[in-house]
């Protein structure tokens, strides 16, 4: 089958169906992201990965509602063309579509055969979740931001990571060379996929020396091209150095901190899962997989300075640092008033609005000025995008508006 996508609005091919399934329609295991196997794949980790379960607690928080109709709400999208709502969702190849205005939800559809209790994997969305779970850690004294990496993870004094604090892992600000060229399957991310196990080595490679776990890949980085805290540069295994941190001061591992520091004091509806490599380390920079009803609670956690139903979740230090924080750099790529702070994408500094994003277009957006939220599950043909994610901003900005 050809590596094209399908829209909604057409009929899916039978991937993964029958017993077994035909073989032009298996899932191929180098290709499980891509067009149009992600369309069935984002829903279904767990069947063909390795993944550590994510608890949530015995207590869910309900959500409240009062539907509005948003689907004719007009836009003008990225190409200055009228567009709706319904339009926009059905142009993005979209799984499910949540907004919360304050504390209800005012929308909520699903599409692809998603359902409110499918767990759809996060990608980088995963990085602003795990980061957060750390933010406990912080303000109990087990993390300083402004300490080494190597305080707590001494063994990278031999890496690229030496002399760089954790702040700049966060901030992605480190000097460490890491190449995030999503299509060369040779690149530092493409030994990624390798190591985290989302791969198997690609046809005519020698893998001898790739590293067989993210452990070993983190331990392999050892060219700096830049001064530490100097420059941002999107690199995702950032991420899981401060996950590795995390882990070590608590001696507990990424899905039980994930659990324990989130997902039970939250309320979560359904228990996450998480992508693990050999070493049995949950892949903090994109392995996540959750329901959409439970990244809105994140969401809407992050919207009322950490806290649901009047009930705090993580520290407020932490969310007005996300929001606010003075060590961020300028970014231009998506947001120009903007920065990178915390493992989340600051769309405006000065109202505070921030997004998790992650490819293939996942998405949380958090809008203080707006008192909205909205999550985003999507399975585009492309890694990344930008027509499609200027779309969405539109899209959204064009529902506060209405909203407001």
């Amino acid at each position: 089958m050809k590596n094209n996508s399908y829209k909604n609005s057409e009929t899916a091919p039978p991937i993964m169906q029958g017993s077994p399934p035909p073989e032009k329609y298996r899932l191929p295991f180098i290709d499980w992201d891509r067009p149009p196997w992600n369309r069935w794949s984002f829903q279904r980790v767990s069947e063909f990965l390795p993944t550590a379960q994510i608890r949530k607690g015995e207590v869910v928080s309900v959500l409240e509602y009062n539907p509005l109709s948003i689907g004719e709400i007009k836009f003008n999208d990225h190409k200055g063309h009228e567009r709706t709502i319904v339009e926009f969702l059905e142009d993005t190849y979209t799984d499910g579509f949540i907004i919360m205005k304050g504390d209800k939800v005012i929308h909520e559809s699903y599409y692809n055969g998603m359902d409110k209790r499918t767990l759809h994997l996060c990608q980088s969305v995963s990085k602003s979740i795990c980061a957060t779970a750390g933010a406990k850690l912080i303000e109990d004294g087990l993390l300083d931001p402004d300490e080494l990496v190597t305080k707590y993870l001494p063994e990278l004094t031999k890496t690229a990571w030496s002399g760089s604090k954790i702040q700049h892992v966060l901030n992605m600000t480190s000097g460490v060379k890491f190449v995030e060229t999503y299509d060369d399957r040779e690149s530092d991310i493409g030994k990624m996929d390798y190591a985290s196990g989302w791969k198997p080595l690609p046809d005519g490679i020698n893998g001898s020396n790739w590293p067989k776990n993210i452990w070993d890949q983190i331990l392999s980085l050892n060219t700096q091209e830049a001064e530490h805290g100097e420059r941002h540069e999107y690199r995702s295994i950032e991420t899981d150095i401060f996950a590795h941190a995390m882990e070590r001061v608590t001696g507990k591992r990424l899905p039980q901190i994930i659990s324990e520091n989130l997902w039970t004091p939250m309320g979560a509806e359904e228990d996450a899962n998480i992508t693990v490599d050999n070493n049995g380390y949950g892949l903090a920079c994109g392995g996540l997989s959750a329901s959409l009803r439970d990244l809105a609670r994140f969401g809407a956690m992050m919207l009322h300075d950490g806290s649901i139903k009047g009930k705090q979740i993580i520290p407020k230090s932490w969310v007005k640092d996300v929001r606010h924080g003075k060590h961020g750099l300028p970014l231009s790529k998506y947001f120009p008033n903007g920065t990178y702070r915390n493992q989340f994408w600051v769309e405006d500094s000065n109202f505070g609005s921030h997004y998790c994003i992650g490819v293939f277009g996942q998405l949380i957006y958090v809008a203080p000025q707006s008192n909205m939220v909205a999550v985003k599950f999507s399975t585009w043909p492309t890694f990344s995008n930008e027509e499609f994610m200027e779309y969405t901003v539109k899209a959204l900005h064009a529902i506060a508006k209405e909203l407001n």
